[in-house]
């Protein structure tokens, strides 16, 4: 994985993916180490973003880095006129590596091919969260201690929802059977479907949440994303399609946990934070030993 730049969850191979969970486990136990320490990484933020920005700053800092770079496009150079193209070639010359979020679709593969250093994409528009995808494998992976033969929801914004793009895709790689709850206008795209037919694998779709939530080990809810609609009539058919109350956990399965990449409008009522089956603030917390993972593979200190 080394020099390797990670745009979408394909571009590594199932092993590698696995290694990248292992070794997320061991920073997890000594998350503070300075093995970075002569390595310098920038993350260039063209759109807002809390976790994923601070978790991979805070990932970088813990392991010795020294990090650089912005959080809103209008506090760099593409204010002034500044093309993508420009913005990476200048930005590479000062750095080892790039963590690049953008707006839009193929953004961050067009990074990564010009690009001199790796780049690892933080999301491109609706596209693709290659690192959500494994902080999202490695949660599922240490509360029901295997990837394999599990039955997981996905409710919510399926259409525009890059997380579920990329996990649905890296989850293909085991035998998940899907449950895709949506509005009909936000229905999971058909090419993404077509990476669960071509493996074989079984998907339900279904607009009520009630129909999947006791049959499920993983409930994975997503917020109905405003700033992808471009008409704001449309999101407001759909915003509050979906709201998980605590009442509705109770004939669930034992070992259900409730995942969310965050952040959460009102699509989880904030009692069900008190049950232990919530599992949304630790997932948010395991992104941190993923990216230390991510950032000390592409760099070469660790095999």
């Amino acid at each position: 994985m080394k020099n390797k730049s990670l745009v979408s969850i394909n571009d590594f191979t199932r092993e590698e993916h696995i290694r990248i969970l292992e070794l997320a486990g061991a920073f997890e136990k000594r998350p503070k180490q300075r093995i970075l320490q002569d390595f310098v990484v920038a993350t260039l933020f063209f759109e807002p973003s809390t976790r994923t920005r601070l978790s991979f700053e805070s990932a970088a800092t813990q392991l010795g880095a020294k990090v650089i770079g912005f959080t809103d496009a209008a506090s760099s150079s593409v204010q002034k006129g500044e093309s993508l193209r420009d913005t990476i070639l200048t930005v590479s010359n000062y750095c080892d590596i790039i963590v690049m979020r953008h707006p839009k679709e193929g953004s961050a593969r067009f990074a990564s091919e010009v690009s001199k250093v790796p780049v690892i994409n933080a999301g491109d528009g609706a596209n693709q969260h290659p690192t959500q995808t494994l902080l999202d494998m490695y949660s599922i992976r240490k509360t029901q201690g295997s990837l394999d033969n599990l039955n997981i929801a996905f409710v919510g914004d399926l259409k525009y929802g890059r997380t579920v793009h990329s996990l649905v895709q890296a989850l293909c790689h085991y035998n998940t059977t899907f449950h895709l709850v949506s509005p009909i206008e936000l229905k999971l795209p058909s090419a993404v479907k077509m990476d669960i037919k071509k493996r074989n694998l079984v998907y339900y779709q279904s607009t009520d949440i009630h129909d999947v939530i006791p049959k499920v080990d993983i409930l994975y809810m997503t917020r109905i994303q405003k700033e992808r609609f471009s008409d704001p009539l449309d999101y407001e058919k759909v915003k509050n399609a979906y709201v998980l109350r605590n009442s509705m956990l109770e004939d669930t399965k034992s070992n259900l946990k409730i995942m969310h990449p965050l952040p959460r409008v009102n699509e989880i009522t904030s009692d069900v934070d008190e049950n232990p089956k919530a599992y949304y603030f630790t997932q948010a917390l395991n992104g941190v030993f993923v990216r230390q993972a991510l950032l000390a593979s592409i760099l070469g200190v660790v095999d």
